[in-house]
This record gives structure tokens, sequence and C-alpha cells, in this order.
């Protein structure tokens, strides 16, 4: 099945059609499989917070039908005749990408994901005027520049997670220099990026400081996903302890608040790496930053050469993601449960398992 020549194909996923978010069944077309094109059956889907935003207009710039997902996890059906770096039969994973200009100076660098005129896998607009769609669905077609190959022994309900979660929190660690062993690390916020960030950072050889609003994730990040200590913010003299001694935070908090707390806790140098999308302009009194050289910068998912490095990392490292896998009859109840924080830590959709084509 290397090269077919398909007149149309269609394929079925599971949309959205207005801001209430609710997904059902629908149908559309797929196009050819283009010269450097990759036509991939789905197996597996992550669900991302960012998924709820988008099919509820969240952000006011919602199109529909839309059929979300951008931790899709597949297998190669049939390639292009241009195509080089993948095969037939190979599972390969598409992240939140599938198009850029090729030109300016981020995809020259290939740092595509700072592209301006990044296409997104779904609530987007090819070149040609078609609208992305993306892989709550039983196939796709991406242009091979924005698939990554999944390695071997790798599952492919792991594998989705790392698409998003587990990249964003990589490429930051990896671009400021801090993925050497023995740094000390804080997570703000113990959601789908966060718990991907202690995973990740502990991999690193990291010592981890988990920090939230409360102490209901305690036990979760000390004895299930291997923190090293827990520190409730709150707690002002647990704080004052920790002034002055981690080398960066990254902060996944979605939500406003304040910085003041949090860049007390950095040594000389230290970054605090923004990672969650408010529309809340953040406040902060400069001499916390001045006085010991700090650095409040943000960060944004990863590049397609970074999400192959996380790859390979995770599988040497033989990295797990915690998951729950349901099926898309179920899709409707995970968002309303992600909407809570009731998932412990992120859903994964069995695509191939819930008989799309049948």
């Amino acid at each position: 099945m290397g090269s077919l020549e398909v007149v149309e194909r269609t394929t079925t996923g599971w949309a959205a059609t207005d801001p209430s978010g609710i997904l059902s069944p629908y149908t559309y077309t797929l196009r050819n499989t283009g010269p450097e094109d990759i036509y991939v059956k789905v197996i597996s889907c992550g669900i991302c917070h960012t998924d709820i935003h988008q099919v509820k207009n969240d952000l006011g710039m919602s199109n529909y039908p839309m059929v979300p997902g951008h931790e899709v996890i597949g297998e190669v059906v049939e390639v292009g005749s241009e195509v080089t770096k993948f095969r037939v039969g190979e599972v390969v994973g598409v992240g939140c990408l599938v198009g850029c200009c090729g030109n300016c100076h981020p995809c020259k660098s290939e740092i595509e994901q700072y592209c301006n005129k990044k296409i997104w896998s779904y609530n987007d607009v090819y070149t040609d005027g078609n609208p992305t769609q993306g892989g709550f669905a039983s196939a796709t077609v991406v242009n091979q520049k924005f698939v990554v190959k999944i390695p071997d022994g790798m599952a492919p309900e792991q594998a989705a997670p790392l698409l998003c979660a587990g990249v964003t929190v990589y490429s930051p660690l990896h671009h400021f220099g801090l993925k050497q062993s023995g740094l000390r690390g804080g997570i703000l916020g113990l959601g789908g990026v966060g718990h991907m960030g202690v995973k990740i950072a502990k991999a690193m050889g990291h010592h981890v400081t988990v920090i939230s609003s409360s102490n209901k994730k305690r036990e979760e990040a000390l004895e299930h996903l291997g923190a090293d200590e827990y520190l409730v913010s709150s707690d002002s003299s647990r704080m004052q302890e920790v002034v002055d001694s981690l080398d960066y935070i990254i902060d996944t908090i979605p939500v406003f608040h304040h910085l003041e707390p949090y860049l007390s806790l950095l040594k000389v140098d230290g970054k605090l790496i923004l990672m969650g999308v408010i529309n809340t302009p953040l406040q902060f009194i400069t001499p916390m930053v001045m006085l010991g050289r700090k650095t409040i910068t943000g960060s944004f998912i990863g590049s397609i050469k970074e999400t192959e490095e996380m790859l390979e990392f995770c599988k040497e490292k033989g990295f797990t993601s915690t998951i729950e896998v349901v099926k898309l009859d179920y899709i409707n109840t995970a968002f309303e449960r992600l909407e809570k924080n009731d998932v412990r830590y992120r859903f994964v959709v069995d695509v191939a398992g819930s008989k799309l084509d049948q």
C-alpha cells in the first residue's frame, strides 16, 4: 500500500458542532495522500485541557464542526511518493501542529512551534482552505515533517500524552540547559502537565518539589509520582524554609495567581517558566527579579526535533504516563471530569477499540 490512488476518502470522528462542546459522530472527507503525506490509522489519542477550551469556544476562535485531539498515535497505512522517513506499518505520532511556513527564523531554526503561520492539528485551516481535524477520528493525513516515530516497545496509549504534555515540559528544560542531574526544581500545579513535569524531572535526576494550594495531592505526589518534597503555598513557614533553594519552577497554573511567593523560592539566576494560558495580566514587583537576577519566561509545547529527543529519552528511562483509558463513547463524560480535575492524570481515548468504521 505504498502509494494508492484514491478518488475520495472519508473518515468518521467525534466532533463538536457548537459551543456547548458536546461531541458526536461526524463523517468528513480526508485529502488524498500527497507526495510528502502519510495516511495514518489512529490507534490512541490523549485528551488535553486545550480540547475543552477549543470545543467550548473559550478563546473565541472556534470553528465548527470541530474534531479535537492533538496527542495522536497511529499506524502508517500509506505513504506518499516522496516520503523518506516512514514506512507502512510503523507506529507514529502527530502532535499539536500539522503545518508551518518553512521560511521564517523559527522554522529555519527548527523551532517551528514559534512560526507565526503555524497550522494547528485542528480548528485551523490548511493553505488550500480546507479545515484541519484532530485525532478523535479513525484516520488522518499529515505531512511527514509533522510526524514522529514512536520508539519500538512503547505502548501507544503511554506515548500519546508525551506528544503535548511531555514535550511541553521537556522543551524548556532542554532549551534553558536544565537537564543535568542534581538540579532542584519545583512543579507548580499537579495536573496533566504537572504530573509529567514531576516524572520527567525525576528521570533527569532532579530533586523535585511539588507546590500546590492544598494538601489534597500530597500522597499522590510523594508516593505515586516520586516527588521529593510537597509544599503547600499557603503554609508561610514552610515556604520560608524553601526560599532561595530552587533552580527552576515549572508553573502550570492556568488561572491568575501572584508570582512573588514563587519567585522568592528561586536561587540566583533561577527561572520561573510559565506554561498556563492566562488571559489576566500577572503582577510582580521588580526587586523580586532584580535582586536575584531571576528570570520570568515562558515556553510553548516543543519542536518536532525536541519531540523526537523526548521520546527517545522516555524510552531510555522506561518512562510511563499515569493515564485512564476510555472509549470514544465516553468522551463527553471524560471532558466533564477533566474540567473538575477528576482524572489521574491524563485521559487517553482508545480510538481503534471504539470501532468507528463499523
